[in-house]
This record gives C-alpha cells, structure tokens and sequence, in this order.
C-alpha cells in the first residue's frame, strides 16, 4: 500500500515506525528538515521537504497513485486542507485527518462529508485519551482496557499481585474458580518477554497478564489475578487543558472529582463550563496546595498537562504524599517503560492511543478494530470472517485448525449479540468477528491475509 503521512511529529513518526515493515511504501512530508532526516536515518521510507498541503508538493509525494492520506500535522487546518486537495485534484482514495479543536468537532457531521470537506475519518487525540483513562477508571487495577464489538468484548492487561487466587497456579485451574464464567488469557510478559499461555502455565506474581472476556465478566475475572481494588471514588485532576476538562466532564456525575490549573483565566471558564468539579488556581508540583486539597484522602491523582515533566514530578509528589493511584499523560515515548509501575502507577501515551485509531482505518482484510498494545510492540485486533468455506482461509475452520502466524492468540468470536470466549473446538462462521492478540506486530499481513476472502467470492 502506498501511503503518504504529513506531519514527521510524534504521532506521524510513531505511525511510520508502525507501518513501514509491513510492505508499505511509505512517505512522510514535513517542513522540518531535521525531523525527516531522523526518520530517514532510522527506517526505510521516503521524505519530502514541503508545506503537506501544497498540491505541488503532495504531487512530488506521490498522490497521484497514493492509496491514501493520513495528515497529522500540528495544524487542523493544513490536514482539512491537505484533504481536499488530495480529493479534488488527485483522487485519493482514503484521507485521514487528525482533528484537535472542539469547534470542528462539534459540527464534524455538517462538516466532514464528500460534498464538503472530503474527510473520510478524522482522529480527535483528546477524546481518545479521555476515553481511554475512563475506562482505567471504570476498572481499578487495570494497565490497560480495550473494547471490541461495540463494547460487547475486552481485553484487560493488568499485573499479577499476591493474593490475587490464580498466582501460583496453572492456568486450566480458571475455570475451576469461575465455573459460571469463561474467560481466555491471551497472552503473558514475564521480565518484559512473551510466554504462551497453555493450561500449565503457571502464573507468576508480577506477570503482565492480557485476557479476553464479555465486557460484563471483566471484574470477576481481575479478581482472579490479583486482589479487587476498592472502586474509586475521589479524583484530582492536574492540568485543565482539553484533556482534563474533557476528564472532568466525564467523572464529575459519578466521582468526586478537583482539578488544579495554572491559569486563572483557564480555571475561571472551567468553572463556568463544568457543573460538579471544584476547580483551583495554582501550580499542580506545590505541596502546600496538595496538603490543603486533603491527597492523602484521593484515590486517583491524574496529570495529564502538555508538560511530561510537570506530570511526572506532580505525579511523584502526589503519591509520596498520600494518594492511592497515580495516571499520567507522557508523550515522550522512553518515558513510560522507565516509570510505570513505580511511583507513577499507569503512564499514558497519547500518541499509542491515536495510533490504535489510525491503524484501525489503515489495516486491511476487514480488520475493522485495531489497538496498539505495550508501546506498540503487540496489537489486539477485531476482523470479520467473509466468504463461506471455499472462498475464506477461516470460514467454516475449527479455531484450533486456522494456521495463526506465530505469536497469534484467537480470544473470543462475536457472533450477533453473543460472546463466544475461543475453545481450539469452535467453529468459526460467516460475519463473525474475531477478537485476536498479536504478540508481534511483524506478523500483521499475514492475519490481513487470513481473512481476506479470494477473487472468486461474490
């Protein structure tokens, strides 16, 4: 596939190191030489030294055959516009726009329409983010929560803790201890590598555990690994950007939530926008702040401001002083993997949130859902079988005589409103959607391959 990427920032270099050994032929445009020169040295792809929506420029790219646009520059406006020129002059097939601002995003269905301005998906980073940490709210303990099947299925990873009642025994022992309720582990880190998961498995406390099960099963099953945190009830939020409004937005009917920002003028519209949030002034690293706020008494200290350092220090400063949990935004991506798990609980990474909706747009063989799973080195992926038994490598096909490439764990089937948690047994169906994890993203095209159904199909 021949694809062009405008904008050589974080989330346009993340999104090239993902695509560019996958047999892609792949082009980054980007008027900061520096930026393409670092991305040039690292990978295999081209770059253009321009303005992504100059016509003469995307022409140069190579969008009069490109198969797609995916433009996420820093600016709404240049990746809107960079869309419509490809549509207009150069028929580009799919255009992708990364969408910021809340004014385009409040009217996207009078906007984004072929007649209008030829979006085909937009990605909006703080609504994914947002969503994203609701749902580790929603599921304490949880590293990270993803949905499939319209919410019908997910995938959990968290980490095994002592007296959680499966540490130190064999997988198969799950079903024993949930006879009611069928659940599949998908895969298993240990020290940072992939063990697969086999009924003998042992599971081993601080293991990084991903399982699949009905959306409604999922905190029985947590329960399993390690010991069921207490539902959160106090939030403090530091930073009121687009990111922590959108956050208070969400909690404020539900928990008890503060968010601290710097600027009055900022804290003053909060105020007026949000209905049960206590909003202050001040600067989110001070102690004296914190100690008035009562953070020993605070479940959840989130620090999502556009400063990683700002978030990570507040976020240190915060726990030593008493609060429970500690969620914060990192956009550098060497930064997660040094700080998870210590003072700082969760780290979230803006750009591997956007990527996942990317990916979903870009995937081929009806890969209709994809989420970018521990830093991107490992995907979950929802596909839908087509065909019928000639015409589909999957169709008809027990789960456990479909050749997956290596690495590959079938989790669960959806099929119309029923969760089918995977059994090698199960026989797989026309329209089914297939939950997969990917250890190793290497490995994609081949699964694009598995559910793509052959010419002959009709």
């Amino acid at each position: 596939m021949k694809i062009i990427i405008l904008g050589a920032g974080q989330v346009g270099g993340t999104l090239a190191e993902n695509l560019v050994g996958e047999m892609n032929e792949i082009t980054v445009v980007d008027t900061n030489m520096e930026k393409l020169r670092l991305l040039q040295d690292r990978f295999d792809l081209q770059v253009i030294h321009g303005y992504g929506a100059h016509p003469d420029i995307l022409k140069k790219a190579g969008a009069e055959d490109a198969d797609m646009l995916v433009a996420v520059t820093s600016s709404d406006e240049v990746n809107i516009v960079a869309c419509q020129v490809a549509y207009s002059i150069f028929h580009t097939p799919l255009k992708i726009a990364r969408i910021r601002s809340n004014q385009y995003l409040k009217y996207r269905d009078q906007l984004f329409r072929r007649e209008d301005m030829p979006v085909d998906h937009f990605i909006a980073p703080e609504t994914l983010v947002t969503d994203y940490i609701r749902r580790l709210i929603d599921y304490p303990g949880a590293l990270q929560v993803v949905e499939f099947a319209q919410g019908k299925v997910s995938l959990v990873g968290l980490r095994a803790y002592y007296g959680g009642m499966l540490v130190g025994h064999a997988l198969s022992t799950l079903k024993v201890h949930m006879p009611n309720i069928d659940a599949r582990v998908a895969a298993i880190y240990r020290r940072g590598t992939s063990i697969k998961p086999l009924g003998t498995t042992v599971i081993e406390a601080d293991d990084e555990v991903f399982f699949v099960a009905a959306t409604k099963h999922i905190r029985v099953v947590m329960s399993e690994l390690q010991k069921l945190e207490s539902s959160y009830r106090r939030i403090m939020i530091a930073g009121g950007g687009n990111v922590g409004y959108g956050l208070a937005r969400a909690l404020e009917n539900n928990y008890s939530v503060k968010l601290i920002e710097r600027s009055k003028e900022r804290a003053e519209f909060l105020s007026g926008m949000l209905d049960n949030t206590l909003v202050y002034v001040g600067d989110i690293s001070d102690p004296e702040l914190l100690e008035e706020e009562n953070i020993e008494q605070i479940d959840v200290f989130i620090a999502v401001t556009n400063d990683d350092e700002a978030n990570i220090m507040s976020a240190m400063l915060a726990k030593r002083m008493g609060a429970q949990k500690t969620i914060v935004l990192i956009k550098r991506g060497a930064y997660v993997d040094l700080l998870q798990g210590g003072e700082v609980d969760i780290a979230v990474s803006p750009q591997q949130a956007t990527i996942s909706a990317l990916l979903t747009h870009i995937r081929r063989g009806d890969i209709v859902n994809v989420h970018s799973l521990r830093r991107g080195a490992a995907e979950a992926i929802e596909a839908i079988a087509h065909g019928d038994e000639t015409t589909s490598k999957v169709v008809g096909r027990a789960i456990g005589d479909i050749k997956l490439p290596p690495g590959a764990t079938i989790g669960a089937i959806v099929r119309g409103d029923e969760v089918i948690i995977a059994h090698d047994h199960i026989p797989i169906q026309t329209d089914d959607h297939i939950i997969l994890f990917l250890v190793d993203k290497k490995h994609i095209s081949e699964v694009e391959k598995l559910f793509q159904v052959s010419a002959i199909f009709i």
